[in-house]
């Protein structure tokens, strides 16, 4: 009876300590509440200027709807700028037949490097690159293009996160 009694007051102790857990592992320190994101620089050489646009156009809709930062335009008035450049876009052969030796799938690949910095304390908070790719039958426009959705999305996911967790 005493050890059940024991082991009764060691779990209630335990879920006590539970509710003490922070998850306070944010890149941004707790002082910023801005964020200036210009549109994403360009140096992949692909020439597609609608990636630029896409990717900062959704990172911009993210941060708004899913942190507590605003998004505002003036880089002089935000408390943190967040500078990204595509460095590099490739669609490459991926997956090759066994019988022909020939593409059956491409791989889109996606580099993306993100420098996240306090403007006021000229003080960077990260640089980072990100990878983002996916696999399409080859010779189905379609389908790269949804291959290029997504492998724009996973960079978003991962800037988001990076961004907001730590």
């Amino acid at each position: 009876m005493r050890k059940a009694g024991a082991s009764v007051l060691f779990v209630l102790f335990m879920a006590l300590l539970q509710g003490c857990y922070s998850f306070r592992g944010t890149a941004v320190p707790a002082h910023c509440k801005t964020i200036a994101i210009p549109v994403f620089e360009d140096r992949s050489g692909a020439g597609v200027a609608a990636f630029r646009a896409e990717l900062t156009k959704a990172l911009v809709n993210r941060v708004e709807s899913q942190s507590a930062l605003l998004v505002i335009p003036s880089v002089a008035r935000a408390d943190l700028l967040l500078e990204g450049v595509i460095i590099s876009f490739s669609d490459a052969p991926g997956q090759l037949s066994s019988m022909t030796e020939r593409a059956v799938k491409n791989r889109i690949t996606l580099v993306v490097q993100v420098t996240v910095a306090e403007r006021a304390k000229k003080v960077p908070v990260f640089t980072h690159s990100f990878v983002g790719f996916a696999e399409y039958p080859v010779g189905n426009y379609a389908a790269q293009q949804e291959a290029i959705r997504f492998s724009l999305n996973q960079i978003i996911d991962d800037i988001f996160d990076r961004l907001i967790s730590g």
